[in-house]
């Protein structure tokens, strides 16, 4: 009998992502600032989801790669779940997919290759759900199976959307339930129910091509998408690229019911309390029932942007076609309360 595919590996999924305090001892001395370059409009100063290349004609070329570990035991999920979290950094940008490079690490004297077959054609099914040419790629023997996508897409320069351009009293939208992170640790610690099996399945392989149809929009002012580092860690990154800060109502927040036991017994991944020591100077959680939605770490999260108020309901209508569960989640500010950059109410 096979082992689980999700013992092959410490972390799983955006869960396995070094945590950020680490993250900026291995990048001291290697940020490039954006515009360093006449066509580099961003690099990796601030955090963006995607690196950005102005092409001739204007439009701006988007570039990411995104990999990890299995968060599921089914294959075929693990596959589509990693290949919509990377195309996922192109819609964050406003951009379109054009298209993709498989990333595949595989412990071939462990585990089948009928499994390996099975992730690769996971992401297949994803790419070509979208039209995304999945066009080649690169595997090595592994110790740990790991697979993602590297993505190059497209984006209209009046189009391009990041996380530095949020404002005082825009108000704050995500489109996706929270607790992909609470699920994950259930179905890999063998404690979950079918229930949430389907939930997470669920979560994991819905795509985010509604950010294409933001980016369109002048009223979108900032965007990104909610991974590895939780609610409050990718919230941090726009706010430190704005230069503003944020209240966020706690009772408005889209979660899962299907994690809400688990966030009540704190079954989380290690890297959630990580994401909490990184960020908790900089945050205050006013109701403890908040805690551990915050910091759990998403994998192919939604996406959560700042919208100028007055066309806030339009821009959530347009949401809500796609992801019914889209809400209005907290406001911009231009003052920190208590020397706090988040605040939850």
């Amino acid at each position: 009998m096979e082992k689980a595919l999700t013992s092959y590996s410490k972390g799983s999924g955006c869960g396995c992502k070094i945590q950020p305090a680490v993250l900026e001892t291995l990048l001291d001395g290697l940020r490039i600032e954006n515009n360093s370059s006449p066509s580099m409009i961003l690099a990796n100063s601030k955090n963006e989801d995607c690196a950005a290349f102005e092409l001739p004609n204007g439009d701006i070329l988007l570039q990411t790669l995104d990999f990890f570990t299995p968060m599921v035991n089914d294959a075929v999920i693990f596959g589509k779940a990693a290949a919509a979290n990377a195309l996922s950094d192109i819609y964050a940008m406003g951009g379109i997919p054009l298209m993709a490079n498989s990333i595949f690490g595989w412990p071939i004297d462990k585990i089948s290759l009928d499994l390996a077959k099975e992730v690769l054609r996971g992401g297949s099914e994803i790419c070509n759900s979208l039209n995304v040419p999945l066009s080649g790629g690169h595997s090595i023997d592994s110790q740990d199976p790991i697979y993602g996508l590297s993505v190059t897409g497209i984006v209209t320069k009046e189009n391009l959307k990041t996380n530095a351009g949020a404002k005082p009293r825009d108000l704050i939208i995500l489109t996706k339930e929270l607790g992909v992170g609470m699920l994950a640790a259930a179905h890999k610690r063998g404690i979950s129910n079918s229930d949430q099996n389907e939930k997470l399945y669920e979560l994991l392989t819905s795509v985010n091509s509604l950010g294409a149809d933001l980016g369109k929009h002048k009223s979108v002012t900032s965007m990104t998408d909610v991974t590895g580092f939780g609610l409050l860690g990718h919230l941090m990154e726009i706010c430190e690229a704005s230069g503003v800060s944020a209240t966020l109502n706690w009772n408005a927040i889209p979660v899962s019911e299907e994690a809400i036991e688990l966030a009540k017994s704190f079954v989380l991944p290690d890297n959630a309390m990580r994401n909490w020591n990184n960020y908790e100077s900089k945050s205050a959680i006013e109701n403890n029932d908040a805690f551990a939605w915050l910091v759990d770490p998403q994998t192919n999260g939604g996406l959560l942007f700042t919208v100028e108020a007055e066309f806030a309901d339009e821009i959530l209508g347009i949401c809500k076609l796609r992801n019914p569960k889209s809400a209005i989640i907290g406001e911009v500010q231009d003052s920190q309360k208590d020397n706090k950059t988040i605040v939850v109410v």
